[in-house]
């Protein structure tokens, strides 16, 4: 078994209310990126419905030098329509998100709950989610 000491949160930087697929998200990431399977291990539906990706027994392609260790968990949205950073979560996308990060953290209780953005440049997810769960 991996250990984990990251649960990294991410957004699929889709246009608010756009509805995409898990299959969608692993069609880019095979077919455009040339990884074996979709980067993430969660993806968090606009509905709140949570979509197992990556078994997590396999290190992510999420997190560029945080692979190894964390996993990896996005929601979809976290742009605006003109494609600028925005928290585009729904009420059950931040309920799912919450509740997946209480799940993780009792099986992972070392993990800390970080977003992407504070290991890039990039403001994904769209939302300070170190803060958010800093508390879980």
């Amino acid at each position: 078994m991996r250990t984990i000491s990251k649960i990294i949160i991410h957004c699929s930087a889709t246009r608010e209310g756009q509805d995409i697929t898990l299959d969608t998200i692993r069609k880019w990431h095979v077919d455009g990126r040339g990884w074996s399977d979709i980067g993430y291990h969660f993806l968090v539906m606009l509905d709140g419905s949570v979509k197992v990706g990556r078994p997590i027994v396999r290190g992510g392609a999420h997190t560029k030098g945080e692979n190894k260790f964390s996993i990896g968990v996005c929601y979809v949205g976290g742009v605006d329509e003109d494609l600028c950073p925005k928290d585009t979560r729904t009420d059950s996308q931040k309920l799912s998100l919450k509740n997946l990060m209480v799940t993780l953290k009792e099986i992972y209780p070392e993990a800390t709950i970080h977003g992407h953005r504070d290991f890039s440049s990039k403001a994904c997810p769209s939302f300070d989610a170190t803060k958010e769960y800093k508390h879980i």
